[in-house]
């Protein structure tokens, strides 16, 4: 009797209010899409769901907060960048870098580390940046990391 895998919908269908925010150059390869709002699932945390709204159906990217989960991730950004989003201190930034699920593959997820979406937490407006230190990192880093040999248990 073969069992049936079904996976959940990880979409969550509600949100709380109050995490909305603007994306005036929208993502690199969805410029349109402006308008972005996170969703969250606290069974699914620490990945949470970005929504952004544009022309058509909406779109969905999963999304991390890199603090803790990335290890020595540093982010340095252009001036300009820093200006154009009005960030005088760096705790008024939201952090947010995209994660790429494999179907087949959950264990492969990997964060773009060199892209990160960049939100100024009061004025509400954020870019797509790509970082001054971008060398140091990936567009696909593993977030978990592969043991070097298999694990062997002994009885």
């Amino acid at each position: 009797d073969p069992a049936m895998k079904v996976l959940p919908d990880l979409t969550p269908t509600t949100g709380s209010a109050g995490h909305g925010f603007t994306l005036s150059r929208g993502l690199i390869g969805f410029r349109d899409h402006t308008r972005g709002e996170l969703l969250f699932d606290p069974a699914h945390l620490p990945f949470l769901w970005l929504r952004l709204a544009g022309p058509g159906e909406p779109l969905h990217f999963i999304v991390v907060e890199p603090g803790g989960l990335v290890p020595e991730y540093e982010l340095e950004i252009f001036d300009e960048d820093a200006a154009s989003l009005g960030l005088a201190d760096p705790r008024d930034a939201l952090v947010l870098n995209i994660v790429t699920l494999r179907e087949r593959d959950p264990v492969e997820a990997t964060v773009n580390l060199i892209g990160p979406i960049v939100v100024n937490r009061r004025t509400r407006e954020g870019r797509q940046l790509v970082l001054a230190n971008y060398a140091r990192y990936s567009a696909h880093h593993l977030l978990v990391e592969r043991t070097a040999a298999p694990l062997s248990i002994t009885a």
